[in-house]
């Protein structure tokens, strides 16, 4: 039992979120660079991509230079085993991010100095806040012109809601930054010259009053510094662990992603004070990492890893014991066990095949159609993990086949695409036309990319003009029940799961149905059709 402990205290599973282009997946290649991981940075710059991105292996992100999936990525650092898991920003990609905050148990959000607090973080904060998922906050591309740096603190302050305590301050800014005096353990960090890419030595100091700082970064840059320094210890909280570990409370580090410049100093500071894997809610009980008895939930689907094996690979976090390779598990949902011959730890898109793995981790298990997203595996015990949701699509477009010939390959290509979770697909009930219903409208171009790429299937889309998903909660032989099928038969349709669905065309129509049938409940979430 001790070794499962040893080894639940070594792993760190978090997620970094931002608004498009604030640098996120340039701060997670760094991260791997900082952990031996990689050897050379791919940096997603301006759409022109030099050397990819190592997280961003789907070809479609390639060529636009954003992140459309989630991918996991492990390294070692400092015998701590870290989980990093690299979101979408893109706000057409939200619900993949939504349900990735489930499965991790702490946050990096990255913010750009210049454009400060932008919408989609503001979104994704919430989410986070609405969980108690202690959040670490970093601010990228000091070496641009930006804002103060109170100013951004006050920024977050207000517009995120979030209670700050500065750890490192920047000395200077764009063309006047010299680096960074980290609060955390008393040292400046120079910022060299030479071609701004090289992390300069660090001095460490005892006193702030030393005079080698004077000579390190010049006379004005250490006053400005010491009043900056006052200025915080009388305005921010002094940090502290467990306000931070409740929500409460968190910490900002200064740095710039691109120029490897505070990337260290998050590091250390992270794997001191982020969580290990915490304990989840289940619809019986709560699951704590050191139980003996292995559990774990699937939060994301991946089709075609990779293009030649047409393989599709459900991503697992998981929560207690130890997860074993060839031993047998319950899938709940459909009470049949099931064991895994190869199961895949990741980095990037290199996978590898492993023996066990323990609670934090994320596995990659090989799926022939069996998992949906939201799925419980367990040792035995049936019990089922919440809050992994599916949103009410806000955009809909009927879908036809463009090619009769590849009719099989397009209905195949749809299934596996919306076992992902890229989409969502409606069957009305009246004629049978298959309507795709998506949270953001990137998510079209993706889905015909790659349903010709991968399955060598060519669609077009109608346009259709919805409001909401609803999804119908009714007693079914009710008089109620049949009235309202009668007089909504054209907007009634099924989705994958065979639910009943109902396609509102506004919000009054939404209010009157539910005016007129009391008893017909109407959800925008489908997460109750798991329970």
């Amino acid at each position: 039992m001790s070794d499962l402990i040893k080894e639940i205290q070594k792993r760190k599973t978090f997620g970094i979120i931002s608004h498009p282009d604030a640098g996120k997946t340039t701060l997670t290649e760094k991260l791997l660079l900082f952990g031996g991981a990689i050897q050379e940075a791919g940096a997603v710059k301006s759409n022109k991509i030099k050397k990819g991105a190592t997280s961003d292996f789907m070809e479609i992100e390639r060529q636009r230079g954003i992140s459309v999936a989630t991918s996991v990525l492990a390294f070692e650092y400092k015998d701590h085993k870290i989980n990093i898991l690299d979101t979408p920003g893109h706000k057409d990609f939200a619900e993949d991010t939504y349900r990735t905050l489930t499965a991790v148990d702490s946050v990096i959000v990255v913010i750009d100095v210049a454009k400060g607090v932008e919408e989609q973080t503001e979104k994704l904060v919430q989410v986070c806040r609405m969980r108690n998922i202690p959040m670490l906050v970093f601010i990228n591309k000091l070496d641009r012109e930006g804002k103060d740096a109170f100013d951004l603190l006050d920024e977050v302050e207000q517009k995120l809601g979030l209670r700050v305590v500065p750890l490192s301050l920047p000395i200077g800014m764009g063309s006047d930054f010299q680096g960074i005096y980290n609060i955390w353990e008393n040292n400046i960090q120079l910022f060299l010259e030479e071609k701004k890419q090289k992390v300069g030595e660090s001095i460490t100091f005892d006193d702030i009053n030393d005079p080698s700082i004077d000579e390190a970064i010049g006379k004005k840059a250490a006053e400005t510094l010491r009043e900056e320094l006052d200025l915080i210890q009388s305005v921010y909280p002094e940090f502290n662990r467990e306000e931070y570990m409740k929500g409460d409370l968190q910490p900002v580090f200064f740095g710039s992603a691109l120029n490897n410049f505070g990337v260290r100093e998050l590091l250390d500071a992270f794997i001191e004070i982020a969580p290990m894997p915490q304990a989840k809610e289940s619809d019986l009980r709560i699951v704590r990492p050191e139980e003996n008895q292995f559990t774990g939930f699937v939060f994301k689907i991946h089709a075609n890893m990779d293009p030649k094996h047409r393989d599709r690979l459900a991503f697992v976090k998981i929560v207690s014991g130890t997860f074993k390779r060839n031993e047998n598990y319950l899938l709940v949902r459909e009470g049949k066990k099931m064991k895994f011959s190869s199961p895949n730890a990741f980095f990037a898109d290199k996978k590898e095949v492993v023996d066990e793995s323990f609670p934090g981790d994320i596995v990659g298990l090989h799926d022939t159609g069996s998992f949906r997203i939201g799925d419980t595996l367990t040792g035995g015990e049936k019990l089922s993990f919440k809050g992994v949701p599916s949103f009410s699509p806000e955009h809909f477009r009927y879908i036809n086949n463009s090619d009769p010939l590849k009719a099989k390959q397009l209905a195949k290509g749809i299934d596996q695409l919306m076992d992902e979770g890229v989409a969502q697909l409606f069957t009305l009930e009246m004629n049978g036309r298959k309507i795709i219903g998506t949270v953001g409208a990137l998510q079209y171009e993706v889905i015909q990319y790659r349903l010709e790429h991968e399955y060598g299937a060519k669609c077009t889309y109608e346009p259709l003009s919805m409001h909401k998903a609803c999804w119908v909660e009714a007693d079914e032989k009710s008089e109620e029940f049949k009235e309202f099928a009668r007089l909504k038969q054209r907007f009634l349709a099924r989705d994958k799961f065979n639910q009943l669905v109902f396609l509102a065309d506004s919000s009054f129509t939404i209010h009157m149905t539910q005016e007129k049938f009391p008893n017909v409940k109407l959800h925008f979430i489908s997460e109750f059709q798991n329970s």
